[in-house]
């Protein structure tokens, strides 16, 4: 094989790299984090406070069994209404997400269910209001 037909191969190999690159990128899927992101960027100031709020209270506790899992909201709140959200986030795939309403128990308690959530590794987003004040917590949950 003389010096001539190396440069073809050589230049037949680029091309189809290149090719394959192309092809990969056009078919990688992106997602953003929110599809209001500008508007919650300017709502940011609220979470800021509300994580003040927050951490002026004690840590709210997630555990989970083999049916449910159970976000405990601090000790402070008991007997207060609590209105709000949990934002199961996942940040490979928006398809697992799930908001869900706050609506705890007496005991400060709220009970979801595994079947409404997908199995995986979610950002959990708790978004609530008690006594007049807002309050903004996240913490990392693994659901299986």
């Amino acid at each position: 094989m003389n010096w001539g037909n190396k440069l073809v191969v050589v230049f037949v190999l680029f091309a189809a790299m290149i090719g394959t690159l192309v092809y990969k990128a056009v078919h990688t899927k992106f997602e953003l984090v929110s599809k209001d992101y500008y508007k919650d960027e300017l709502r940011y100031q609220e979470q800021i406070d509300g994580r003040n709020n927050a951490a002026k209270l004690s840590k709210i506790s997630v555990t989970q069994d083999a049916d449910a899992v159970f976000i405990n909201m601090p000790a402070e709140l008991k007997g207060k209404k609590t209105e709000g959200e949990a934002w199961f986030y996942c940040s490979t795939d928006s398809q697992k997400d799930r908001k869900i309403k706050l609506e705890t128990d007496s005991t400060g308690r709220q009970v979801i269910l595994k079947k409404e959530l997908a199995k995986g590794s979610f950002s959990l987003k708790l978004n609530w209001q008690a006594g007049g004040e807002k309050y903004y917590t996240e913490q990392r949950i693994t659901v299986n």
